[in-house]
């Protein structure tokens, strides 16, 4: 098992190329979540370096080889900055376990799975197309085609630092756009990290600028500047609607992929052995700290019984202890503030009468924020831990009569993320495919995810696309262009 850092690491933020302090000096701190350590040390940026990076983007839009680069030679770049992130991936994964509290091994996981959306972007650096129409008549003929959008701003969250900045990213960079990058002040240390892996590559300097700070002094800079084109946010939904409040001042694009309340749906001719290791990942992969979480259970009641006592039983399996533990599956919770809401829930499920069957409690450690692995059963769909996201190690469990009941629970939340079908009737799948209000359905399978798969949600779990061949496309303008060919034709004034 790694040691801890003797001292904490210390970042630079990176702007045109060039790695920096804050201008008047200051920095911030992070203390490990699962260790009572301080693990980081980093710039604390204000409007004068988030202006300044927005500046050299814009320049390198502008002026830099970037945007009109062939698509074979920025393939080659992005395909270094993979090699790159496997090169580094231990030394990736450890910093990403002391900041976030995740599992060393998940991390480890991630870094490869970071460098597989890295490999697909390469081959969309190539395949970008557009539309000819030949068929205007004999003197006019139009072409159809994308161009990148400009400077893109980039604001990330803690429980994926560097898989969600490559969920952006790589695709902004084959369109050809510039970057300013903020990431989540919990878990800046990958990101920034990343600022030298892309110059080693062959970034041009310019074309991606890494700022690290808080949300009410950098992230309100990016959204509000006449001079970023474009918005890309992963986080909340509460602080996605802010963004899109805030870039009204030059109706700049949004994308947002926010929260979600994620149902898995089991009928009864489901194979339980094959599906109770993936319900038990489901909720507590990542603490439970994940928009794709799937944090509700909709069971029919003929099985409900034996299903729940089958889930006890593989849950109380799941390993909670030292991140830095390559066996174990469940870390530290991201912080205090984070620890009290996930507590405040489980409180609120007692209240309102489900019934707590396992966890319920802060586990007793000397330090860190950890949080047993929490079922509850006899959950109502109108309870708040069935309904509102919880972020963190809590299974709701909701028992359900017909197909019907079953898609009005799954839609009855404001949100529209993901949902899995968990049946060995094709029809019964397929309907349900149909009918829940969610941008990914997976039916015998839950969270499994490929670069070539678009992600994203309905509802108010976000707008646009990540991933796959569109993903291109969010980072892009679409281009009218209309020849007249051969003499001119008649005149409106003769």
């Amino acid at each position: 098992m790694k040691s801890l850092p003797e001292r904490p690491f210390q970042y630079q933020i990176f702007i045109d190329g060039k790695w920096e302090d804050a201008a008047d000096g200051k920095t911030f701190n992070r203390e490990s979540p699962a260790h009572g350590l301080t693990v980081g040390e980093y710039p604390l940026c204000t409007k004068v370096e988030t202006d300044k990076a927005i500046k050299a983007a814009r320049k390198a839009f502008q002026n830099s080889s970037w945007p009109g680069m062939a698509g074979a030679d920025k393939a080659k770049v992005l395909a270094k900055v993979a090699e790159l992130i496997r090169e580094n991936a231990e030394e990736l994964a450890y910093i990403e376990t002391l900041e976030s509290g995740k599992p060393i091994s998940q991390a480890t996981d991630e870094m490869g799975w970071a460098a597989n959306l890295w490999d697909y972007a390469v081959s969309l650096c190539r395949h970008q197309y557009g539309d000819v129409y030949n068929n205007l008549g004999e003197n006019m003929m139009a072409m159809m085609y994308r161009q990148p959008i400009g400077v893109v701003a980039m604001i990330t969250p803690w429980n994926f630092p560097l898989l969600i900045i490559s969920q952006k990213l790589p695709f902004a960079l084959a369109a050809g756009c510039t970057a300013v990058i903020k990431p989540s002040e919990l878990t800046p240390g990958t990101t920034l990290k990343l600022g030298a892996i892309l110059k080693e590559a062959g970034v041009p300097d310019g074309v991606v600028n890494i700022v690290s700070g808080f949300g009410d002094t950098v992230g309100k800079t990016l959204s509000e500047s006449m001079d970023v084109d474009m918005i890309s946010f992963t986080g909340s939904t509460m602080v996605g609607k802010q963004i899109v409040a805030a870039s009204q001042h030059n109706l700049k694009k949004v994308s947002l992929e926010l929260g979600g309340k994620n149902p898995q749906i089991i009928f009864p001719d489901a194979d339980m052995d094959a599906m109770i290791d993936a319900i038990v990942f489901g909720v507590y992969f990542n603490m439970g700290e994940c928009c794709n979480s799937g944090s509700r259970i909709l069971i029919h009641e003929d099985i409900a019984d034996d299903f729940v006592a089958n889930v006890l039983e593989h849950a109380k399996k799941v390993k909670v202890g030292d991140p830095l533990d390559p066996e174990v599956k469940v870390g530290a919770i991201i912080n205090n503030k984070q620890l009290d809401k996930i507590l405040g829930y489980i409180n609120s499920g007692k209240e309102q009468g489900a019934t707590l069957k396992m966890g319920g409690s802060q586990m007793t450690s000397d330090l860190g924020a950890f949080v047993q692995p929490t079922v509850f059963s006899d959950v109502k769909p109108d309870m708040a831990i069935a309904k509102e996201e919880i972020f963190g190690p809590v299974l709701s469990i909701i028992r359900f009569k017909t197909i019907e009941e079953a898609i009005s629970i799954a839609n009855s939340t404001v949100y529209g993320l993901s949902a899995s079908v968990w049946t060995k009737d094709l029809d019964t799948a397929l309907i349900m495919s149909r009918k829940i209000e969610a941008g990914t359905v997976w039916v015998n399978n839950f969270m499994s995810g490929y670069p070539e798969i678009s992600f994203g949600g309905f509802k108010q779990s976000g707008l646009g696309r990540e991933l796959g061949r569109f993903s291109v496309e969010e980072f892009t303008e679409l281009k009218s262009v209309l020849v007249h060919l051969g003499p001119a034709g008649d005149k409106w004034v003769k």
